[in-house]
């Protein structure tokens, strides 16, 4: 397809992706070795713990995961392992720097891509639950990007799962809201803010465990994209954000001196089985496209299996639909804010093997978090 054809296909208006990128750390954890390993790094001895962890693992369904906790960080740091020591102090000098750097490597993985300067940037948008600074993140990541000093910086802190998506939409507004604008949205996460030793009495952070992983994530949106030097991949249609009332402790996290104490409850899968249809609904109705949501491609933040298994029944969706999400929780796990963007880089990937599917044109980008906060947008591939 030529950019000739690709211009007929967009909405000059409306926000489009023009890149993706992505980083990680170094320390990559497999799963099936991943539970000897954390008690042993942790120095405990629990048979009981033990096994509820090798349960969990096996359900989570992830495979691979990367982490910047290491053995070298706990030989500097051994109170990280340590019970009612205040460590936040620790924490943030290991998470402000570590966030920083896999948001650098995947915004300048992104800008590749793009293939555009980054003094082109006009707007940064930056999305954590890792960090807590001032100045934060967003100007660290400005200055080892070599970004403008007019560059316009947003921050997105402690939004959880749903903050790659909400970053998209305030994105979003701000590309089309200002046009000829060039926006770098940024996601970096790292779990040692919340890193402790298995105990009897939270069984709870044993889920986190088995589940999350670190990384970063970075987009590049825009309008009117430039023909020859940019590439369209997804056009942002519209967008819903909705928040469900008093649910919010069923996503729980609290700053405390040891760090980050975050647990999730067992209802969650439930609450948003009970309300994803409604809210699809509604995002579907606000754009006025009316379509089966078999004929939809579907980038959904992977926030547990439980969760993507009760979407799929819900909403009567196909074996498959859910693979892009599946695929990224097992090769990276939940990485929070991060994940959307694998998600939607293996979307991507499906279009292009399929080789073109004009049922799939458009799509739902969906994320829950905190709150319990909806995210979405209805979104159009650009590369059909």
């Amino acid at each position: 397809m030529g950019s000739g054809e690709l211009c007929k296909k967009f909405d000059s208006k409306k926000a489009i992706i023009l890149g993706l990128g992505k980083a990680f750390p170094h320390q990559l954890v497999l799963q099936d070795f991943l539970v000897d390993a954390y008690f042993k790094i942790t120095n405990r001895h629990d048979p009981d713990l033990k096994q509820k962890l090798v349960r969990l693992c096996k359900t989570t369904s992830v495979k691979t995961r990367y982490v910047v906790m290491s053995e070298e960080i706990l030989a500097q740091y051994p109170e990280l392992a340590m019970e009612g020591v205040p460590t936040v102090t620790q924490r943030l000098d290991i998470c402000n720097s570590a966030v920083t750097e896999m948001a650098i490597a995947a915004s300048k993985s992104c800008i590749e891509k793009w293939g555009r300067p980054a003094s082109d940037i006009t707007h940064l948008v930056y999305v954590s639950s890792s960090e807590a600074r001032l100045p934060g993140g967003d100007l660290y990541l400005a200055k080892g990007l070599g970004l403008r000093p007019d560059t316009q910086r947003v921050m997105l802190y402690f939004s959880g799962c749903s903050g790659g998506v909400a970053g998209l939409r305030v994105a979003k507004d701000i590309a089309e809201n200002n046009p000829g604008s060039r926006v770098l949205l940024a996601t970096s996460e790292t779990t040692i803010i919340g890193y402790r030793p298995p105990n009897a009495d939270r069984p709870y952070d044993l889920v986190g465990v088995a589940l999350f992983g670190d990384g970063a994530g970075a987009v590049i949106i825009g309008t009117n994209p430039s023909v020859g030097s940019e590439t369209p991949l997804f056009e942002l249609h519209s967008s819903l954000q909705r928040f469900l009332p008093d649910t919010e402790k069923i996503i729980d996290g609290r700053l405390t001196e040891e760090g980050i104490s975050f647990r999730l409850d067992r209802e969650l899968p439930q609450i948003i089985e009970d309300n994803v249809q409604g809210f699809c609904d509604e995002l579907m109705g606000v754009s006025e496209v009316k379509m089966d949501y078999n004929k939809l491609f579907w980038a959904v933040h992977p926030g547990g299996p439980a969760i993507l298994n009760r979407m799929e029944k819900k909403l009567a969706l196909l074996p498959g639909k859910l693979s892009a999400s599946r695929k990224a929780l097992a090769d990276y796990g939940n990485a929070s804010s991060n994940t959307i963007v694998y998600v939607l880089e293996y979307v991507l990937e499906e279009v292009k093997r399929r080789g073109g599917d004009e049922e799939e044109q458009w799509g739902l980008i969906l994320a829950f978090g905190p709150g319990i906060t909806f995210e979405g947008i209805l979104a159009r591939s650009l590369t059909m």
